[in-house]
C-alpha cells in the first residue's frame, strides 16, 4: 500500500485549516445575532451557488465513496439510475420550492403542521430524527473508517486501529465546526468541499484511465454488460423470472442480485422524490435561500452537479475492476479476485480509496484525500445540523415556548454535541454488523413512501385533510417497521433463516423495491379514503399551501421569480440525463 507523502499531509492540513477558518467566520457572524434563523438557516440569505454546492456536497457521502464506486466495480453503470435522478431536484425547484418559501418554515415537519396539523408534525419529526441517527450517521461513520483503513492501514493509537481512528476523527472534527458555525458553516464549508471533491475525484478518473490505457480499453475490459444501465442478464445455470420474491435457482431480471430492474424502474423515482423534495436533510439548505428565485436556482445548480457522480465515482470503480482484471495492478487484483478468478464483492467497497492509493502521484493524492474527507465531513455535518434543527424547533421549542432565541441556539449546539456522542457510541455496531450497508439501503425504501404520499398529495390535492395524512403516515411507517423487524434477524444474526415458503420468508425475500411500491399504494389509498370519509380541511387556513388554494398574488410572485435562463438551464439538465440513458443503454 502506498503511504501518504509529507506533501500530501501538508495539503490535507491546509484543507482542514480552510474548513475551520470558514467555521470560525460563520461563528462570528452568527454570534452577532444569536437567533435560531441565523443558526439553523444561515439567516435565510444564502445565494444560489452556495445552496447548489451545499446540496450536492451533503449528498455525496458514503453511498458514493463506498457504495457507488463499489457497485461500479461489481456491476458497472447499473446504479447510475440513482444519480440520473437529478431531475428530482428540478421537481424540488419548480414545484415544491414555492410552497416551502411561501410558508417560511424551519423544517419539513413544520410544513406538515401548516398544511395538516401539529400531530402530523410530531410524528414525522420523531421518525426523521431516529432515521437520521440510524442511517446517515451510521453509514457516514462506516465510510470514514473504511477510507482511513485503506489509505493509512498501519496507524494505531492506544490500541485503536485505523478504522477506529478514522471514524472518531471524522465525527469529532465535523462535530466541532458544526457546533461552532451552524448552518452557515455547513453551507459555506460544503461549497468549498464541493470544489475540492469534484477536482479531486475528476483527477482519480483521469489518472485511472491513464494507468489503464484509456476509455476504449475500459470499454473493452469491462464489456458491454457493465456499460448497460438496464443489464437484463441472468447468470449461467439460473432461470429468469419476473417474480417479486427471490427464489433459489431463479434470478429476477436485474441490475445486480438485490436490484430487479422492474422494481427499480418504479421504486427508485419514489425514493428520489422523497429524498430530494421532502427530506429535511436536503431541503434545509434550499429554504435557507434569501428568495424563491435563489432557492430555485440553487436546486437547478445542484441538479447539474448531481450528474457528475456517474463519472467521478462509478467510472473509477469500473477502472479499479479493469486494472484488477487485467493484472495491471497486483494490489487491486489481490483485493478484488479470489483464487478461482471470481470477484470478491465484499471487498469492492474499497475500490475508490484503493484507486487513490495506487494510481495517484504525490501531491495529487493529498488533494483527493482532502476531497474524500470533504465528502464524509459534509455529509455528517448535514446530518448533525438537521438533527439538531429538528430536535430544537420541533420538540424543544414546543416544550419551552417561552425560550429565547439565544436559548434555542444553545440547545441546538447541545443537540449537535449529543449527535456526536451517539455517533461515537455507534462505531462498534457499524464495525461488527453483518450486511449492514445493504440493510440500511432498504431502510430508505421503507421510510420514503408514506412521506412522499403525504407531501405530494398534500400539495396537489386540497381535499386531503389532517386525518388522512396522519393515517397514511401511521399505516406506512407500521408497514415499514414490520418489514424491518422481519429483516433484522436475517441481516444481523449468523445462520438465521425462516422456513422456506412461510409467511415471514416471503416477506423477507420480497425485493425491497416491490415492498416499497406496496407501501406507496396502501398509503395513497388510505390517505385518499380517510380524507374523503371525514370533513374537508379549512381552505382559508391552508391558503397558498396547495395548488388549489394558491392566490393570484402568490402566482404572480412565483412567475416573477424565474426567467428564460432558468428554463434553459433546466432543459439542459433533462437533455444531459436523456443523453446519459442513451449512451449507457445496450
Amino acid at each position: 500500500m502506498t503511504a501518504l507523502h509529507p506533501l500530501d499531509w501538508v495539503i490535507i492540513l491546509g484543507y482542514f485549516a480552510l474548513v475551520f477558518g470558514i467555521a470560525y467566520w460563520a461563528y462570528l457572524k452568527e454570534k452577532q445575532s444569536q437567533t435560531s434563523t441565523e443558526y439553523f438557516l444561515a439567516g435565510r440569505n444564502l445565494g444560489w451557488w452556495v445552496i447548489g454546492a451545499s446540496v450536492f456536497s451533503s449528498n455525496i457521502g458514503s453511498e458514493h465513496l463506498v457504495g457507488l464506486a463499489g457497485s461500479g466495480a461489481t456491476d458497472g453503470v447499473a446504479m447510475a439510475h440513482y444519480e440520473l435522478h437529478a431531475w428530482c431536484l428540478l421537481v424540488l425547484g419548480w414545484i415544491m420550492v414555492p410552497f416551502y418559501m411561501r410558508s417560511k418554515v424551519f423544517t419539513m415537519p413544520e410544513f406538515l403542521e401548516r398544511r395538516f396539523s401539529p400531530v402530523n408534525r410530531t410524528v414525522l419529526s420523531a421518525i426523521s430524527l431516529v432515521a437520521y441517527v440510524l442511517t446517515k450517521l451510521a453509514v457516514g461513520i462506516f465510510a470514514g473508517g473504511i477510507v482511513f483503513a485503506v489509505l493509512i492501514p498501519d496507524v494505531t493509537f492506544m490500541g485503536l486501529d485505523s478504522f477506529w481512528i478514522g471514524s472518531i476523527l471524522v465525527i469529532v472534527l465535523t462535530g466541532i465546526y458544526t457546533v461552532l458555525g451552524g448552518m452557515r458553516a455547513v453551507a459555506y464549508t460544503s461549497a468549498l468541499q464541493t470544489l475540492i471533491l469534484v477536482i479531486g475525484s475528476a483527477l482519480v478518473t483521469w489518472y485511472g484511465l491513464k494507468a489503464l490505457g484509456g476509455w476504449d480499453v475500459l470499454r473493452e475490459v469491462a464489456g458491454s454488460e457493465m456499460f448497460n444501465l438496464w443489464r437484463p442478464i441472468v447468470p449461467e445455470g439460473m432461470n429468469a423470472t419476473w417474480a417479486p420474491v427471490k427464489e433459489a435457482g431463479r434470478m429476477a431480471w436485474y441490475f445486480n442480485d438485490n436490484y430487479p430492474w422492474i422494481g427499480m424502474l418504479f421504486c427508485a423515482p419514489i425514493i428520489g422524490l422523497w429524498y430530494w423534495c421532502t427530506d429535511q436533510y436536503i431541503v434545509q439548505r434550499v429554504i435557507s435561500a434569501e428568495s424563491e428565485q435563489e432557492a430555485r436556482r440553487g436546486s437547478i445548480a445542484a441538479s447539474m452537479l448531481k450528474l457528475l457522480p456517474v463519472f467521478i465515482f462509478i467510472i473509477p470503480g469500473m477502472i479499479a475492476f479493469a486494472l484488477a482484471k487485467t493484472g495491471q495492478n497486483a494490489m487491486l487484483q489481490q483485493t478484488f479476485f479470489d483464487g478461482s478468478g471470481e470477484i470478491i464483492r465484499d471487498n469492492a467497497q474499497q475500490a475508490f480509496p484503493m484507486l487513490v492509493a495506487q494510481v495517484l502521484p504525490v501531491g495529487v493524492r493529498g488533494v483527493v484525500v482532502a476531497g474524500l474527507l470533504a465528502a464524509l465531513m459534509s455529509s455528517l455535518a448535514g446530518a448533525f445540523n438537521v438533527s439538531s434543527a429538528l430536535f430544537t424547533m420541533d420538540f424543544y421549542s414546543k416544550f419551552k415556548p417561552e425560550a429565547t432565541q439565544r436559548q434555542l441556539v444553545w440547545i441546538g449546539r447541545v443537540a449537535t454535541a449529543v449527535m456526536v456522542l451517539i455517533g461515537l457510541a455507534w462505531i462498534p455496531v457499524i464495525q461488527g454488523g453483518k450486511g449492514l450497508y445493504d440493510y440500511l439501503q432498504g431502510v430508505q425504501a421503507y421510510l420514503a413512501p408514506p412521506i412522499f404520499v403525504v407531501f405530494f398529495l398534500g400539495v396537489f390535492v386540497k381535499r386531503m385533510n389532517a386525518k388522512g395524512a396522519l393515517s397514511a403516515l401511521i399505516v406506512g411507517f407500521a408497514l415499514g417497521l414490520f418489514r424491518l423487524a422481519v429483516d433484522t434477524p436475517v441481516k444481523l444474526i449468523d445462520d438465521f433463516a425462516y422456513s422456506e415458503g412461510s409467511f415471514f420468508w416471503i416477506v423477507s425475500n420480497t425485493f425491497f423495491q416491490y415492498y416499497s411500491i406496496l407501501i406507496l399504494l396502501v398509503c395513497a389509498a388510505v390517505m385518499y379514503g380517510v380524507s374523503h370519509m371525514s370533513e374537508e380541511p379549512d381552505y382559508a387556513r391552508i391558503s397558498g399551501l396547495t395548488y388549489g388554494t394558491v392566490t393570484v398574488e402568490d402566482r404572480a410572485a412565483s412567475r416573477a421569480s424565474w426567467n428564460k435562463w432558468d428554463v434553459i438551464a433546466s432543459a439542459a439538465v433533462v437533455a444531459a440525463i436523456l443523453a446519459a440513458y442513451l449512451y449507457f443503454t445496450g
